[in-house]
């Protein structure tokens, strides 16, 4: 079984916003404990939990 190829640029991440209080970029994803666990331990090459972000897809919906 094939795994599908996840993309892992972060930038293009809906995930992937600005702190003000921290002057970074950060990942807002919310994980619970076990899944943070799972992720620290498991260095992956690719994010499991990359999701695209297309803000015209957005606006889209709004008109």
């Amino acid at each position: 079984m094939k795994k599908k190829n996840i993309q892992t640029d972060c930038e293009s991440c809906m995930y992937f916003d600005y702190d003000e209080a921290a002057d970074e970029d950060i990942c807002t994803l919310d994980l619970d404990e076990d899944e943070m666990i799972r992720f620290l331990e498991h260095p992956y090459s690719q994010c499991p939990y990359y999701k695209f972000y297309d803000e015209y897809k957005t606006v889209q919906k709004q008109n």
